[in-house]
């Protein structure tokens, strides 16, 4: 736990320039402390204590704004970058290495008790309030740009913005992607 915690500092430092030191990360950066709870969340709702696990994560909501749901499958170094209003459901499933914005939402798309939320894969970015919704999958490394509503799968390496979100050809933008520790 204490080393994840340690990769998770230094991702943080690593993904957001304005990032001070240590300490300014661990005591104020409200993205990592939602992601902290939801990984003893998380850990309490496989073991079965799932209304435990909600009152946590409604708790670090509260106190964070970002709402992770204790079922959703989380990979390491994810990076919420200011973090509120941030929404993740059920079923939704992150890779590792994502740096995601305020305002995401990966939402479903149906009342039934299947796979509805998204998956976002290893290294992809999810810009300022980008909505995804349903069952699609965000490719390797893909970009999804401020404010797109994604409603089908994004290949990898792809940059999507829009509403609804679209390839662009990314000779037109200017996009600077972070590079996570690990990658380093």
């Amino acid at each position: 736990m204490l080393k994840q915690i340690r990769e998770d500092v230094r991702t943080a430092k690593a993904k957001d320039p304005a990032a001070q030191g240590t300490a300014e990360v661990i005591l104020t950066y409200p993205g990592l402390h939602a992601v902290w709870c939801y990984r003893v969340a998380h850990g309490l709702w496989e073991g079965g204590y799932k209304l435990l696990a909600r009152l946590l994560s409604h708790l670090a909501r509260l106190l964070t704004g970002v709402e992770i749901h204790p079922a959703a499958e989380i990979g390491e170094r994810l990076f919420i970058d200011h973090g509120m209003g941030v929404v993740i459901g059920e079923t939704a499933e992150i890779g590792d290495d994502v740096l995601m914005y305020h305002g995401v939402t990966l939402g479903g798309n149906s009342m039934r008790r299947k796979k509805r939320h998204p998956t976002v894969e290893d290294g992809a970015t999810i810009g300022v309030r980008a909505s995804l919704i349903g069952d699609i999958t965000i490719g390797r490394k893909a970009t999804v740009g401020a404010g797109a509503t994604v409603l089908e799968d994004v290949p990898p390496g792809t940059t999507v913005a829009g509403v609804p979100a679209e390839p662009i050809d990314e000779d037109d933008v200017t996009v600077e992607r972070c590079v996570s520790p690990a990658e380093d």
